[in-house]
């Protein structure tokens, strides 16, 4: 069926970002992920809840994916290299792949927001997160520096 059940879509709490890493912009290891995007081969979409001191991520850009960011319910603030943008629901934002302005959203206000994040497939995708000089590779998250891993 094309309707996506949120009651059985598996909620993923947290990140799996090294622990020293998991409240640089806000807390992720409270937000709450679910994949939208079932049977799709594509792109890929996740509803995100952020409950108040959440963040979404750790501020990153990709190389080889667009992502496209639509707030459904809330008051976020996206975190770009440009400062700091209110985001309310109904607001969109888009980040182009390769375009090394790194970005998050952070909900400061006292109720849960929820956001859609839309991006394409692509397994040449590398991420990174400049603030704390980590990136993605084969391996998962490595330091920009040295190319080694992060001890978990």
């Amino acid at each position: 069926m094309p309707k996506v059940d949120l009651k059985s879509a598996a909620v993923r709490v947290g990140s799996r970002y090294p622990t020293q890493f998991k409240q640089v912009n806000g807390d992720t290891t409270t937000r709450e992920t679910q994949r939208v995007s079932t049977g799709l081969s594509g792109f890929g979409a996740s509803r995100t809840l952020l409950p108040p001191g959440a963040a979404s991520s750790v501020r990153h850009y990709h190389t080889q994916k667009d992502e496209l960011i639509i707030v459904l319910s809330g008051e976020l603030v996206l975190l770009t290299d440009a400062g700091e943008t209110p985001m309310r629901a109904g607001d969109i934002a888009s980040f182009a792949k390769g375009v090394t302005d790194a970005h998050c959203f952070v909900n400061r206000s006292t109720e849960p927001a929820v956001l859609v994040a839309i991006s394409n497939n692509d397994d040449g995708d590398q991420c990174f997160y400049p603030d704390v000089g980590m990136k993605t590779d084969e391996r998962g998250y490595v330091a920009i520096s040295t190319g080694l891993p992060f001890p978990e």
